[in-house]
């Protein structure tokens, strides 16, 4: 398995893995979802970034990463290929967004999610995310929020 920035060949697969998640799971798309859909590009050239986690040429996985504001980015869109085994690739796309926010300047990664999405709970927990209120989400699905305080290396 490999991690992978985003490449244009697998954009159907990251919004077709989201589009089944999310339908499978919620009944239905919202219009955030569209937006982000519709405007990955811009997200990239904003200093967002799309990873992919790629066996061979299969997508396994893929997440996102973008700027908000005041040096907090979004973790969002984690998604899996469900005809195929993870091994593993939704923690290491996680990652990989975590390490690429913080890389460019990130010094909050936040999350909206779902509290029935057992598995995903697990993955923001392992990485050290902690459950904070959630205040004025746009999501309807969204009923939980977590955060990523990042912590400042001091050098001596």
């Amino acid at each position: 398995m490999e991690i992978i920035k985003f490449k244009e060949r697998y954009r159907k697969d990251f919004i077709d893995f989201n589009t089944d998640w999310i339908v499978s799971n919620f009944g239905f798309l919202e219009k955030e979802d569209l937006e982000t859909f519709d405007n990955i590009d811009e997200i990239i050239e904003n200093k967002g970034m799309v990873f992919f986690a790629v066996e061979g040429e299969v997508p396994l996985a893929a997440c996102m990463a973008h700027p908000l504001e005041n040096d907090t980015w979004e973790i969002c869109k984690l998604c899996s290929n469900k005809n195929h085994p993870h091994k593993g690739a939704g923690s290491a796309v996680f990652e990989a967004c975590m390490e690429w926010a913080k890389a460019h300047g990130a010094k909050k990664l936040f999350l909206i999610s779902n509290s029935k999405l057992k598995p995903a709970l697990h993955i923001y927990e392992k990485f050290g995310f902690r459950e904070v209120k959630l205040k004025d989400c746009s999501y309807i699905r969204g009923d939980i929020a977590f955060e990523y305080v990042i912590k400042e290396e001091i050098k001596l």
